[in-house]
């Protein structure tokens, strides 16, 4: 008798119906559970910090707090445009390597809604997906004829 195969992390990983953010980088459509969305700011001055991975743009100063700064434009591989008016940094709340949770800006390229996904409207992500590099993707949504990526905040920023 064989065994079951044994699934990965990431294949135990789903989107649930609810709330998400919708936004773009790049031509892409992306969301991310709007429980873990502290606010939406526009770009300010960040400051770099010496020796940080490229998609690390540095951190700024949000109200007397030290908020790293992800450019996911960076992070997924894309070319680095100019900013411009629609650029936008999402503020999230995430859990840092002690467990406690912290602050972090994601530099997108544009905000779209806040969209109430069914069960229905999301699929699992494609087997060749979870297998790969992108753990991170949680599901695939249908929102007014577009299909959306849905992330997970902690795969993708661990990564």
């Amino acid at each position: 008798m064989q065994a079951a195969p044994t699934l990965t992390a990431p294949a135990l990983e789903s989107a649930r119906p609810g709330k998400y953010l919708t936004f773009q980088v790049g031509a892409e459509h992306y969301g991310i559970a709007v429980d873990r969305t502290r606010e939406i700011i526009r770009v300010s001055n960040i400051t770099t910090v010496p020796q940080m991975p490229d998609h690390v743009k540095g951190v700024i100063n949000l109200r007397g707090r030290i908020v790293p700064v992800i450019d996911l434009r960076i992070r997924f591989g894309l070319p680095n445009p100019e900013l411009h008016e629609r650029t936008c940094i999402i503020v999230v709340q995430v859990a840092d390597t002690r467990g406690a949770s912290s602050a972090l800006g994601l530099m997108v390229d544009a905000v779209e809604e806040v969209a109430t996904l069914a069960a229905g409207d999301i699929e699992p992500p494609p087997e060749f997906v979870s297998r790969g590099d992108s753990g991170h993707i949680t599901g695939m949504a249908k929102i007014k004829g577009t299909l959306q990526t849905l992330l997970d905040l902690d795969r993708l920023l661990a990564a």
